[in-house]
């Protein structure tokens, strides 16, 4: 596997090696010795231990998120999509963090077989963009109801760049009644997230 910076300090881009021929292919989709030298190698602390795994089915225009856990269970997740495709969003929301607010924004599908890290302190969420989304991620805590929070997907202040342009998201009620950022109870900031913030919103990229 092969871990990239994304313009949002702290969350990475994982693009696993894909062996095929005429009979299909095979890839390692995680390794805990690589994955742990790959964020050193970044400069980013090492990951607590992923401790559970998660599988959602969406249809297209499905938006989850913007999702979140507190102390004493926040959640870091590395994502995957492995039939379909969906616009992968991670939001810096560490009280403190110099890239507070900010967002990077990414297409993850079946074919391009990408990951997304986002780290603890950081509000995740993804558009379905196609029908029959599957979507995979592992967590280094587990799921605590307690600790859930949400934030508005809209949010002006956040200002993400979703693709579904004149569509309305389907949304879950919790998340269409979620709090703006200015008002969401967020993280104490993390430590050595890696590279210093630019002062505008990252822009979404594309792969």
């Amino acid at each position: 596997m092969k871990l990239k910076a994304t313009p949002l300090p702290g969350v990475v881009i994982v693009e696993p090696t894909a062996f095929g021929d005429d009979r299909g292919w095979f890839m390692e989709s995680f390794q805990e010795e690589r994955w742990q030298k790959g964020l050193k190698d970044l400069g980013l602390p090492p990951s607590r231990r992923f401790v559970q795994d998660n599988h959602s089915c969406s249809q297209a225009g499905v938006l989850r998120g913007l999702h979140y856990q507190l102390p004493p269970h926040p959640q870091g997740k590395l994502v995957r999509v492995v039939r379909g495709a969906a616009f992968d969003v991670a939001v810096d929301i560490r009280a403190g963090s110099p890239s507070f607010g900010q967002w990077f924004g990414i297409e993850l599908n079946a074919h391009n077989r990408l990951q997304l890290w986002i780290p603890e302190g950081f509000a995740h969420g993804f558009l379905a963009l196609q029908d029959d989304t599957h979507f995979l991620y592992k967590t280094t805590d587990v799921y605590a109801k307690d600790c859930e929070r949400s934030i508005r997907w809209d949010d002006p202040a956040i200002g993400i760049q979703w693709p579904a342009s004149g569509i309305t998201p389907r949304l879950a009620l919790k998340d269409a009644e979620a709090q703006l950022l200015a008002g969401a109870e967020c993280s104490a900031q993390a430590t050595n997230v890696g590279g210093e913030s630019k002062d505008s919103h990252q822009p979404p990229s594309s792969v």
